[in-house]
């Protein structure tokens, strides 16, 4: 029972993880149409902030002498040392972390995409792209963001749960994508909703309504990105470590695009429900990778063969997902209905007073 444990455990902290990211990626992709192929950028920019800026103020608020970086095996074991003793403290280092995360992840989306939000689908697409590896490579090669090659450890804001540490990490990541589910399709299903999608149809035609195209881009992006620097934040905190290399666009950019793809673009449940076919496969192949011996090449390339049929396939037989998009009902069908009796009920009262 506790290998299955561990198993069920495990699902749901990559299961949190991915949702938080995919479904980010589904209102700025699937809603707006933005070729967002930099998901790594705000998703980096996120744990840098927990290397660069939680660990040096928990530095300094504890007094403790070196730098966090520099230093990071003596300092880190010290501040998380604090921090297993005062479970308060690490929660208010939680939630200002991910504030701060989140400001950082609509700043470097921002600074991305201001320069070819107008110049169309294509420059968009490239510069967001190579944005996401220029961040990368930052954090590789300035060592004072995150420790270059070798990486930092974080402070261990679930340090004061003990042997549950995993537990309560996991149940985090899996509340926080619930909520943003949550969030993301009240977002949608209001009238920003049928907006977004206005924009993505026909953007020419937004443009006749009225509607700044450009800036609702943008600051969609910049929401979509915030919420994938928290998850980035988020899972430095569960990994405890932060390691440059260990950013890059397969698994933070283009896998979040298959489970999209899988689900049904501009649908959150069907992104929900194709991140966890991805992620149970997945978790599949890991567990039992030792006794698939008989595939003829390593078996750590096995999720990304999968990716690339997965994509294949779907593009091919179900381009619209498993669940395909359907038309947001912005007021909802019940009051829908009764403003449908009330002009009903107008129409005939004008039509008897003519009479």
């Amino acid at each position: 029972m506790l290998p299955l444990f561990h198993f069920l455990l495990d699902i749901m902290a990559t299961f949190g993880i991915y949702l938080l990211l995919t479904l980010s990626l589904n209102l700025d992709a699937g809603y707006c149409g933005i070729p967002d192929f930099g998901k790594v950028l705000p998703m980096a920019a996120g744990a840098f902030t927990v290397s660069l800026f939680t660990g040096r103020i928990a530095t300094v608020l504890l007094g403790i002498n070196g730098d966090f970086v520099k230093d990071n095996v003596r300092v880190a074991a010290r501040i998380n040392s604090v921090l297993a003793a005062n479970p308060i403290l690490s929660l208010i280092l939680l939630f200002i972390t991910l504030i701060v995360a989140a400001i950082v992840g609509a700043v470097v989306a921002y600074i991305a995409a201001r320069p070819a939000i107008k110049r169309g689908f294509g420059p968009l697409a490239l510069l967001l792209l190579a944005a996401g590896e220029v961040i990368r490579i930052i954090g590789y090669n300035y060592y004072p963001i995150a420790g270059g090659s070798v990486g930092v450890s974080t402070p261990d804001v679930f340090a004061w749960a003990g042997k549950y540490r995993f537990v309560v990490a996991s149940l985090v990541l899996f509340i926080a994508a619930l909520l943003t589910l949550v969030f993301i399709i009240r977002l949608t299903s209001s009238p920003l909703g049928r907006m977004l999608r206005a924009i993505r149809d026909n953007e020419d035609a937004a443009n006749c309504l009225g509607v700044d195209t450009v800036n609702i881009k943008l600051k969609t992006l910049m929401i979509s990105s915030a919420i994938t620097a928290i998850t980035g934040a988020l899972y430095a905190f569960y990994s405890a470590a932060v390691i440059s290399a260990a950013y890059n666009r397969a698994t933070w950019s283009f896998i979040p695009w298959a489970m999209m793809l899988l689900g049904g673009t501009a649908n959150n449940i069907g992104v929900t429900i194709g991140v966890f076919i991805y992620v149970f496969i997945v978790k599949l192949i890991d567990i039992f990778k030792y006794t698939l011996t008989f595939i003829p090449f390593n078996i750590i390339w096995l999720e990304f063969i999968l990716y690339g049929i997965m994509i294949i396939v779907i593009l091919l037989y179900k381009p619209t997902g498993l669940i395909p998009e359907k038309p947001i009902d912005t007021l909802g069908i019940f009051k829908t209905k009764k403003l449908y009796k009330i002009a009903k009920s107008e129409a005939s009262s004008t039509s008897e007073t003519k009479n």
